[in-house]
């Protein structure tokens, strides 16, 4: 992807306002690791975002307005970056929102008033995940077998958060190919001394469902009635259903959105999937599948634990 932009690059970089609004530094730093997918959590790439804004911080800007477009040109270059990231999108425009509202009469106090929005979204979102967790920890009971898919921090705490109770637990992680995230979620925990952890590839957890009591993932973003999450989400969650197994998906409420946000799946590159050329056929890889909602069993946010029949009656 080439260096992401806002409207002025093509502007004349003589011109101070050219020079002011250019996406440049942390912006452009952050922009590019979040279309590169170098940061998996969609809950870090939204607080690396956020964090990236005070990039204009240190800048010179002659005007509010000025400063004002140069924000919401820059937050438009990370939004761009990746359009499967809810969280992403909630919390840039949550943050140009409350600057545009403020009634400032200076660059000073508007960049006062972006510091502190940047402040409350990153505090929102790291809230958001820690009492997430702490939900989820109370539908673990001691003993349970679980079966999770991909990487997920909250996941991760919710367990930690049990082991640091005494209790203990088996549980399969699929590899969750092509990128094989399940394989650190494996490495970690494998460092829990209550978990007994068993990798397993992705097309064998239909083998291994019936044998447990729940399935327990995080969630890139729920939109509407779906589900969006790591390619493999929907088949293990269906046939979850279809052995009885209660699906439970956990994530800070930053990741629901009613509307105003169109979800853009991410075809990734064909070498991650195969490294020698595709002779005569194409490869497909991609990032996320769409898990209808009513499949699930509770979603589990900061706000509490959820019935997604609530949301489709």
């Amino acid at each position: 992807m080439p260096g992401v932009q806002t409207a002025e690059a093509t502007a004349d970089p003589e011109n101070p306002l050219w020079r002011g609004c250019h996406s440049v530094g942390m912006i452009d730093e952050t922009a590019q690791e979040i279309a590169d997918m170098q940061t998996h959590s969609s809950s870090v790439v939204a607080v690396k975002a956020a964090e990236a804004l005070r990039d204009l911080l240190d800048r010179e800007y002659p005007t509010v307005g000025e400063y004002q477009r140069a924000l919401e040109q820059n937050s438009s270059a990370l939004l761009r970056a990746n359009h499967s990231h809810a969280s992403l999108y909630s919390t840039q425009r949550e943050i140009v929102e409350r600057v545009s509202a403020a009634d400032v009469d200076s660059v000073e106090a508007a960049k006062a008033e972006t510091e502190a929005a940047i402040e409350a979204v990153v505090e929102r979102v790291e809230l958001g995940k820690r009492r997430a967790a702490e939900r989820a920890t109370e539908l673990l009971p001691d003993g349970a077998t679980l079966l999770t898919h991909d990487y997920s921090t909250t996941v991760l705490a919710a367990l930690s958060n049990a082991v640091a109770e005494g209790r203990s637990f088996t549980v399969y992680v699929t590899e969750a190919r092509p990128r094989f995230l399940g394989r650190k979620m494996a490495r970690r925990l494998a460092e829990f001394e209550g978990v007994d952890t068993r990798l397993v590839v992705d097309s064998a957890s239909g083998h291994f469902l019936p044998e447990c009591d729940r399935v327990l993932t995080g969630m890139s973003c729920i939109v509407g009635e779906t589900l969006y999450n790591r390619v493999g989400t929907y088949p293990i969650a269906a046939t979850a259903t279809d052995v009885g197994v209660p699906v439970t998906v956990v994530g800070s409420a930053a990741k629901r959105v009613e509307g105003g946000f169109d979800f853009e799946n991410d075809f990734r590159v064909a070498s991650e999937v195969m490294r020698e050329p595709a002779e005569g056929f194409t490869i497909e890889n991609p990032a996320y599948d769409a898990t209808p909602v009513d499949l699930l069993d509770s979603v589990v946010t900061d706000e509490g634990v959820h019935d997604p029949a609530d949301w489709t009656a």
